[in-house]
């Protein structure tokens, strides 16, 4: 299932019209990482999704393999001010994942098997805006883009987006992650260009 960007209208779209204030356009694919890529084989990969309660629901990687998949195609945009368009991603929603758990959470920490977290709004990653994805452009996700699989939030900066996915903590009250505790906006949004605290 694909993703719409903000304000399609059914029509073609021009480059300005896809590309956020102060961004832009590459074909390439940068690799930019806080630290060392970790490697994780599939066989001792999981993805766990912790309740505010405690509780928690764990897939391992045939697991995850055999839920519904689903094949968004999204524009995706980096703090340090590229965008990328039309990017073609395979994986999971993340409805699938929070649906088997209850909560009354607001916010999320994504987690990373590096250590690496994201804070974001619980209701940012429902209702079909955000994917565990493990295949780029119809390959396995490599591990320098965050493979064997990361989250994909393509309405946030790429950096919401975190590589290396270990998996998700609910909580009642918002926790700031790895780059907005350095100064990073805490919501990260493209098209009003909150890359750092004081924007």
């Amino acid at each position: 299932m694909g993703s719409l960007s903000p304000g399609f209208q059914g029509k073609p779209r021009t480059i300005e019209s896809r590309l956020p204030p102060g961004q832009y356009p590459t074909e390439d694919f940068p690799v930019l990482s806080a630290g060392p890529t970790p490697r994780i084989p599939t066989d001792r990969w999981s993805f766990t999704v912790t309740a505010e309660t405690g509780e928690t629901r764990s897939w391992t990687w045939d697991q995850m393999m055999a839920l519904p998949q689903e094949e968004p195609t999204v524009d995706i945009h980096c703090v340090t001010r590229w965008s990328k368009f039309d990017t073609r991603w395979r994986g999971v929603s993340l409805d699938v994942f929070l649906d088997q758990v209850d909560t009354a959470a607001d916010f999320v920490i994504a987690e990373s098997f590096d250590g690496y977290t994201a804070n974001l709004p619980l209701e940012d990653v429902t209702d079909g805006k955000a994917w565990l994805a493990h295949s780029f452009d119809g390959y396995p996700l490599s591990p320098d883009h965050g493979g064997p699989a990361r989250l994909l939030i393509p309405h946030l900066y790429f950096w919401k987006s975190a590589k290396w996915a270990k998996g998700l903590i609910l909580t009642p009250e918002n926790e700031p992650g790895f780059w907005e505790s350095a100064g990073y906006h805490d919501y990260g949004d493209p098209w009003r260009e909150q890359r750092y605290w004081s924007d």
